[in-house]
């Protein structure tokens, strides 16, 4: 998702662009992914403000230029909690979200229903995010880079790339399976599979496998109106260790399946079938949508997110390696982020300044 937006916003900026996959279009992280564009899972910084410009991208941008095909719903989340002690909690994190922009709304236990009419009538209450919205993922990477071919893109699916081209200590192209194939820059935009990118530039980017289950229900009346989660899934987001962590992440989907997640954990890219994970995730759904309890489950899938050890992605030119300009490592947001990548590094690669500070970001942070 995050290469085909480099893609179409670079060709939008009148750049010769060519497209290298190893797999199909969306045969990755963004084929297991839910959809999220959110800005209610993050805290005031640098991710927030790439939020608010991507939230500003998709509705005025993409959504409109691709049409109804990539299923854009700007629908709105829902976060809830179960404890007081958990609502001062996100009340803390809503009062620091609004003072840089974003719209959170409280929203009190007697309330909740009004948002969610299935919802568990025990919990505490929670905050509204009308800005939070959803896309069908693997549409929206498919269509977009359909687009940038119809401005010339050109779009190789099936192609390991295996080496890159230099002059000096500048890399210049990339040498594929198939071809070596020169370029003024190359954007790492290979996901999970980033920092093995890097490293054949000699650099440095510590990506990581963040391996995470989603299920599927069975097609369904429309039930859930929100993306709705439990307010855990936030220091499960921002959290840093390695072993299994979950939380409750529901949502429908215009097609009628609900998916749950979420869960987080550092296993390398082991893609073993984990059922007690699938089991913990189904209770928890349960606990906040109890109408779940009966509903048949046809499906899960399971994928990598591209986690960085500081939570923030790696976008920009890498000094280290002049040439390689890097827009990996977004962990579990990439969809949200993608426009905003693109659009930001388009500005780059085309020598004008970007309309966002892209510092924070530097992959050389590292070292």
């Amino acid at each position: 998702m995050v290469g085909a937006a480099c893609a179409w916003y670079a060709a939008r900026a009148g750049l010769s662009v060519v497209v290298v996959d190893r797999g199909p279009v969306a045969g990755g992280t963004t084929s297991a992914g839910e959809g999220n564009l959110l800005v209610s899972d993050k805290e005031p910084g640098p991710e927030l403000d790439l939020a608010m410009l991507s939230c500003r991208l998709w509705r005025d941008d993409v959504a409109p230029a691709l049409g109804p095909a990539i299923e854009y719903q700007p629908k709105g989340g829902l976060m809830v909690t179960e404890t007081a002690a958990g609502l001062d909690g996100v009340a803390r994190l809503a009062a620091g979200q609004r003072a840089a922009g974003i719209r959170a709304v409280a929203v009190p236990a007697a309330e909740l229903r009004s948002y969610e009419p299935r919802l568990a009538d025990d919990l505490a209450g929670g905050y509204h995010y009308p800005q939070d919205a959803q896309v069908q993922p693997m549409l929206a990477a498919a269509h977009l880079l359909a687009a940038a071919r119809g401005l010339g893109a050109e779009v190789r699916t099936g192609e390991r790339v295996t080496g890159l081209l230099r002059s000096g200590d500048r890399v210049v192209g990339v040498r594929t399976v198939r071809a070596d194939l020169a370029a003024g820059a190359v954007v790492n935009a290979a996901g999970a599979w980033g920092g093995e990118l890097a490293a054949l530039a000699g650099v440095t980017v510590p990506v990581l496998p963040r391996r995470g289950f989603i299920l599927v229900t069975e097609p369904l009346p429309p039930v859930i109106r929100h993306k709705v989660y439990a307010a855990d899934y936030l220091a499960t987001v921002a959290s840093g260790v390695a072993e299994l962590q979950t939380s409750a992440v529901v949502e429908g989907t215009p097609s009628g399946p609900v998916l749950i997640g979420a869960s987080r954990e550092r296993v390398g890219f082991d893609r073993t079938l984990a059922v007690p994970v699938l089991r913990r995730l189904a209770a928890k759904a349960v606990r906040l949508f109890p109408v779940l309890a009966d509903v048949a489950v046809i499906r899960a899938y399971r994928g990598f997110r591209p986690y960085s050890p500081d939570h923030l992605p790696s976008i920009g030119p890498d000094p280290r390696a002049p040439g390689l300009v890097h827009a990996c490592g977004h962990e579990g947001a990439g969809i949200g982020l993608a426009p905003a990548t693109g659009h930001l590094l388009a500005q780059e690669l085309a020598g004008l300044t970007p309309e966002l500070d892209l510092a924070p970001f530097r992959p050389e942070r590292f070292g």
